[in-house]
């Protein structure tokens, strides 16, 4: 042999260092440090002569950490307490590695600010019913939980959080996890129970129905939403339906209705004596008389915002129920533990089906019109909301909702051998969107979008089918909307946002015999920012939210408008349970309905949506404020509200005046000053109350002579003393309401008839000179709720609307008949309206 050479034995060394470490690499482990397990492993084999069985698919994301060199089953023991994996041995050298299907999890919570320990916290597994909660360290333990749960940890005060329960597998010690504070400001509930259960009032003075603790209102056997927001002061219906809901002394269209952030363009069935919006998937629903968010443009009158239910639940739930006027089912259905579809649907019987209550509504809805009780008429309303989260804190939400009012109406003439035939639809079809996201503890955003449409269409069919009258109103509306909230620390809460709305109407009209077609159209588009603050002081008692929204307006063939408008909203606790609330708010908008009793729909819907065009009728622009103190002490509550309310921009047209202005095109203001008081005596089993509010409403127009006079919605004095019971699954609820009459116009009692024109005309005393009888009417209702199983829950409810069958005159008209005569026109209210419903949910 010959002799080696250095380089060679360098390089013999050299490999045997490599051999050493690649056979003893484990041993370098950085203690704690995280390892791939499929290396690990690999590694393992070559050092304890061993062979491990194994899905790579099952260990390929899987890590683990290892604190020092040891026996191989203590090393294959750490494995098993830090990973799902179940580690069998089949004999001395071979090893069988499976994920198990169920593990033991442990974890101790802490706060993410000086991580303390957060003892009490619920703790759910949210594909079954286990649950725990923390112990006095903050830790639970939970066993046998599949490894592909997710796990829910929550605790008032702070944000929830949603893990896999592989995370948690049971290690020694246990896992840390850390819980952020929530910031999110909610709105104060300072009446728990306001006048009923699911009323209450917020700090910022609105007023929030929540349907599911929905007690018992006088008359209502099920929670109509618009005819619920009437029992408030300084909220009422001159003519007794939803579709003319005057708050603080303004028309209807002054009010913003939304329905999840959607606007609508119609909200009644029955011509107005029903709510459109199904209440048993509408969650919440707040009323904002004054001090409104920035948030809101429109609406100079007051807002409307309804809210279905906006979480997914991990069960079905639903219900259906049928009254004297329609049928209905609702309900919610999980698809997955993220995903789940809202639906519901409702349908009047009232084509094929009389009831004493339809038949009161139609004497009402059809009083002094073409059309008579015989005709054949029904509603439907649906909706469906598909509700999807992405992860914990995005969350995509879809809604759509459809309506229609349906009226066919037939005329035998003995003239003629082909009858008229009428036809009036209503029909409303709206969908949007939402991403709803929380990008970190303190900052979260809302994009939302919508289109809606409005349709009214009317066809008469007359003279033997010679003669073909169409009328139509169109509006169509799209907008986007993208929102802030910053949460500066745990008193101040900031938010902007854009909003860029763009509304088209459109009103037709065709006659063929004599020959005649109107056509106008419009189109405005807005672009709106605003900003606002949100203060609450560390002792709770003051809260305020100032801020201002800047809109600019253009209607595309006429003008373009910048408009501020600043609001104000605050609440201060002057001594325990007493506080004082100064509101106001600049608002304005460019819709408005025009009642038009020339052109009418069958004598039946007069009212028409038009734009603004800033010569006939220009923006409609309102300033308000308000001064109010209130009392509440567990079972007591007392309020008085002062305030003053000035609108600009009205036409008469938009007013509904029934004498000598009546065709008219005046632009003019009108102003309220008012006072609304309430008085609510509770506890767990009754609730009183008296509410009284005083208005003086007056308009301002300078082409009318006299230029200042009552409002045809002047109701000075109104009174509601009212109250319910509950004991046990028993309801009952009983109201009486009062207020004085409304204005209206006579004619001039010496020389009625202008008989020195063509045609003559009617001479009229000076403008809503006199009033109305005052208004009297007296409901009641009772619910019983029971159980059918363990599962599905049922009710059954009767109710009696104006039980004492009082004729209250609600308006009071004059024209001229074919002789040339004056004839008097009154429309009457309600009579004596029954109802009855029964009802299942599960």
């Amino acid at each position: 042999m010959g002799k080696t050479s250095s380089s060679t034995l360098i390089s013999y060394f050299f490999l045997a260092f490599l051999l050493f470490i690649t056979n003893n690499g484990i041993a370098q482990v950085t203690p704690n440090a995280k390892i791939g397990i499929i290396g690990l492993f690999q590694q393992l084999e070559e050092k304890y002569n061993v062979k491990f069985s194994y899905v790579d698919e099952d260990l390929k994301d899987i890590q683990v950490s290892l604190s020092e060199l040891g026996d191989l089953n203590k090393i294959l023991y750490n494995i098993q307490q830090q990973t799902v994996l179940k580690i069998d041995q089949l004999n001395e050298r071979y090893y069988a590695i499976t994920k198990s299907k169920t593990i033991n999890i442990c974890a101790k919570v802490l706060d993410n600010f000086e991580k303390n320990t957060i003892p009490g916290a619920t703790i759910q597994v949210l594909d079954n019913e286990k649950t725990a909660i923390t112990n006095a360290d903050g830790s639970f333990y939970l066993e046998n939980i599949s490894p592909e749960s997710t796990i829910q940890i929550s605790h008032l005060g702070f944000k929830p959080l949603f893990i896999k329960a592989e995370k948690l597998a049971k290690t020694e010690p246990c896992t840390l996890i850390v819980m952020a504070l929530s910031y999110q400001e909610l709105e104060e509930v300072i009446v728990y129970k306001f006048l009923t259960d699911g009323l209450a009032k917020l700090t910022d003075a609105s007023i929030q129905l929540n349907t599911a603790k929905f007690g018992i209102l006088p008359g209502l056997i099920e929670p109509d939403i618009l005819q619920t927001v009437q029992a408030l002061p300084g909220i009422k219906s001159v003519d007794e339906t939803v579709s003319e809901i005057n708050i603080r002394g303004g028309t209807n269209d002054q009010n913003l209705i939304l329905w999840d952030g959607i606007k609508m363009y119609q909200s009644g069935h029955f011509f107005g004596l029903i709510s459109a919006f199904n209440p048993y998937l509408t969650d919440e629903i707040t009323v904002i008389k004054n001090g409104s968010s920035a948030l809101y443009g429109d609406g100079v009158s007051g807002v409307l915002n309804m809210r279905t239910r906006n979480s997914i639940e991990n069960h079905v739930f639903g219900g259906a129920g049928v009254n004297f006027i329609s049928g209905d089912v609702f309900g919610q259905i999980p698809i997955s533990e993220s995903l789940a579809i809202q639906f519901s649907g409702r349908r009047s019987h009232t084509d094929f089906l009389n009831s004493p209550t339809y038949t009161t509504f139609s004497e009402k809805a059809f009083q002094d019109t073409q059309v008579n009780s015989e005709s054949d008429f029904y509603f439907y309303d649906f909706t469906s909301k598909v509700l999807y989260d992405i992860n914990p804190y995005q969350k995509i939400r879809v809604s759509m909702i459809s309506m229609a009012n349906n009226l066919e109406y037939l005329e035998s003439n003995p003239n003629y051998s082909i009858p008229n035939k009428s036809n009036l639809e209503q029909y409303n079809f709206s969908i949007g969107g939402a991403l709803e996201s929380e990008w970190t503890d303190f900052f979260n955003t809302d994009l939302n979008a919508y289109y809606t449409q409005y349709r009214l269409d009317a066809l008469s069919l007359s003279n033997n089918a010679a003669q073909e009258l169409k009328q139509n109103n169109l509006v169509k509306e799209s907008a986007i909307k993208f929102n802030t909230a910053y949460q500066l620390n745990e008193q101040s809460l900031w938010k902007n946002g854009y909003q860029f709305v763009e509304t088209g109407v459109e009103n037709r009209t065709n006659l063929n015999q004599p020959l005649f077609k109107s056509e106008i159209k419009g189109v405005i588009r807005t672009h709106a920012v605003y900003s606002e603050f949100e203060y609450q002081s560390p002792n709770e008692k003051l809260w305020t939210r100032t801020g201002g929204r800047l809109n600019y307006i253009e209607n595309v063939n006429t003008f373009k408008e910048f408009i501020f408008e600043p609001r104000i909203n605050i609440s201060y606790e002057l001594v325990s349970n007493f506080k004082t609330e100064v509101l106001g708010e600049f608002k304005s908008q460019t819709t408005n309905q025009i009642i038009d009793l020339e052109q009418n729909f069958l004598g039946i819907e007069r009212r028409r949506w038009i734009l603004s065009d800033n010569t006939n009728l220009p923006i409609t622009k309102s300033k308000q404020g308000s001064l109010g103190f209130n009392y509440d002490e567990n079972s007591f509550y007392v309020g008085v509200e002062g305030f003053y309310k000035k609108v600009e921009g009205i036409n008469i047209r938009t007013q509904g005046f029934q004498n000598q202005s009546q065709f008219e095109s005046e632009v003019g203001e009108y102003t309220v000053k008012g006072l609304e008081f309430l008085i609510n005596q509770k506890n767990n089993y009754y609730s009183a109350w008296l509410s009284y509010t005083y208005n003086v409403n007056d308009y301002n127009f300078e082409g009318i002579d006299p230029t200042n006079f009552p409002n045809n919605i002047d109701i000075r004095h109104a009174f509601t003393l009212a109250g319910n019971y509950n004991h046990n699954n028993f309801k009952l609820g009983i109201g009486f309401n009062y207020r004085s009459g409304k204005p209206y116009t006579q004619p001039d009692a010496i020389n009625p008839i202008d008989a020195t024109v063509v045609p003559n005309k009617i001479n009229y005393q000076e403008p809503n000179s006199d009033r109305l009888p005052e208004y009297f009417r007296a409901d009641a209702s009772a619910n019983y709720d029971f159980n059918i199983s363990n599962t599905i829950k049922a009710s059954i409810g009767a109710s009696v609307l104006n039980f004492t069958n009082r004729k209250n005159t609600l308006n009071t008209y004059y024209r001229l008949n074919d002789a040339n005569e004056i004839e008097t026109i009154q429309r009457i209210s309600l009579g004596v309206t029954p109802n009855a419903s029964f009802r299942v949910s599960f």
